[in-house]
């Protein structure tokens, strides 16, 4: 008897399911975490329509053939013309194995001799930039990954018009989807085209000109370098702490974020990677017009590490994993979006457990669904392995990303310690020992711990299965890379 119709297609498709599943297990494992392949092949598994639209449409992270050449070469310079940069300090234990490791991964040195001044909010990072370019000469350099002109930055943007008016070059970058969200976005690309200022959108999709790429890359970075000579870094966005949007003006919440001024040899490297990001998007070469800072206006030692899907070595969580095993009495990270992979889990625990006290601040309430329930996922491991959680008290959002180890080192960038910031983001951190600096950047944990609220393991296991469920979905979709 001929099967029916319906039998053959049902035949069919279960031929169809074996073929995907096997090409899944076959593939999704090539140069991927355990972890992230495994998230892959449970999705296309129990829903091989979705999963393979979805693995096709953000399953790789390339950045194309020229980006990594071009890095690739940037990096090689780099090696062959600091090879005769001062070394790290005999003895130094973990700061030698980090600078060495930085130095691999991104080809920056060690930089001694610079001074690093901690901005804490808003206000001051805004009026040190805007002074710092009303002082500028020869060029600025902006790369931010939100940018907005608003109420809050507008004399920052004005000091921009001011600047290049009288000759300054003034660059400005800018994510391609990093501000389309923000409220007056199309008026502000207006008034950027209608200014002197040079300004392009990083990573942008326009398939027409061949420029296409998983669509959710960023680059994340947060920098601005005047004449050379001085850098700004850290966490904060080109826009006011509201981010614009009504909703957020209406519950008071605002972003609360911190960044570091530099002055010194380090600014050079903050400003190669502006160079090098801004040939990715135009074809024009800054390299002649790096500046060799050779004063050494104070006693703090910087290094600069670039990371970001141009780089396969993950350089953001490779340094964060070699500190914290490092770290022998202390250790304080400040990371809104908190959400490690399993090296990082387990540096963070084994921190604990071997007797360091640990302390992590996070927010009370996130303002990303998903992100912040996959991050309380990881609660219960931290909590029990003797890590302080500290909640930060909404509607305020801590978006500060910084951490240090012992009195010894500290740390300030764009990174978050998750995975988007290991794998799909352009990140930029600065690793700091020497003056002041640590004990100024712990001064500021001690105000984030006076406003916040422990969360005890006892509290913690009193939460529904339903929250416990819903966290652990969520922490199997971050690992969807």
């Amino acid at each position: 008897m001929l099967p029916t119709l319906p039998a053959l297609l049902a035949g069919v498709l279960a031929v169809l399911h074996v073929l995907v599943c096997v090409l899944a297990i076959t593939v999704l494992p090539r140069n991927r975490k355990p972890s992230t392949a495994m998230a892959w092949a449970i999705l296309v598994f129990a829903l091989p329509v979705v999963g393979i639209a979805g693995f096709l449409l953000i399953g790789n992270t390339t950045v194309g053939r020229r980006r990594r050449a071009w890095q690739k070469e940037i990096d090689d310079l780099l090696r062959a013309s600091s090879r005769h940069e001062d070394l790290p300090d005999e003895g130094a234990g973990e700061w030698n194995e980090a600078t060495r490791l930085n130095r691999t991964l991104g080809g920056l040195p060690l930089a001694r001799g610079n001074t690093a001044e901690i901005l804490p909010d808003f206000a001051s990072t805004m009026e040190a930039m805007r002074e710092e370019v009303a002082a500028a000469e020869h060029a600025v350099h902006v790369q931010f990954y939100i940018a907005a002109w608003d109420a809050g930055t507008g004399a920052f943007f004005d000091e921009l018009v001011r600047a290049a008016e009288r000759g300054v070059a003034v660059r400005l970058l800018l994510d391609h989807i990093g501000s389309r969200g923000i409220p007056g976005y199309k008026e502000f690309r207006r008034r950027l085209d209608a200014s002197p200022i040079q300004w392009e959108l990083m990573l942008p999709i326009i398939p027409w000109k061949g420029q296409y790429r998983r669509p959710d890359l960023r680059n994340h970075r947060k920098i601005l370098v005047v004449d050379g000579t001085v850098g700004v870094a850290g966490s904060q966005n080109l826009v006011e702490p509201g981010y614009n949007k009504p909703g957020n003006h209406a519950l008071g919440r605002e972003w609360v974020d911190l960044m570091v001024r530099l002055r010194g040899p380090v600014v050079r490297q903050l400003d190669t990677v502006f160079a090098t990001d801004w040939y990715s998007e135009t074809g024009e070469d800054l390299r002649d017009e790096l500046v060799e800072v050779t004063e050494r206006p104070g006693d703090v030692d910087c290094q600069v590490v670039p990371s970001g899907p141009g780089y396969v070595t993950e350089n953001n969580l490779r340094l964060f994993n070699n500190l914290i095993y490092g770290a022998r009495s202390t250790l304080s990270i400040t990371s809104p979006y908190f959400v490690p992979d399993e090296s990082l889990l387990h540096a963070v625990t084994t921190a604990a457990m071997r007797g360091v006290e640990v302390e992590l601040f996070v927010n009370a309430e996130a303002d990303q669904f998903m992100v912040h329930h996959a991050q309380r996922s990881y609660y219960q491991a931290l909590l029990e392995a003797g890590v302080r959680i500290w909640l930060y008290p909404a509607p305020a959002v801590l978006h500060a990303k910084h951490f240090t180890v012992d009195d010894a080192i500290a740390v300030v960038g764009s990174s978050n310690m998750d995975m988007r910031s290991f794998a799909l983001d352009y990140e930029v951190v600065v690793m700091m020992r020497g003056g002041s600096v640590v004990a100024d950047l712990q001064a500021e944990q001690d105000v984030y711990r006076s406003m916040s609220r422990q969360l005890t393991l006892e509290e913690w296991s009193r939460r529904s299965r339903l929250e416990s469920g819903l966290d652990n979905v969520m922490r199997l979709t971050a690992a969807l890379q």
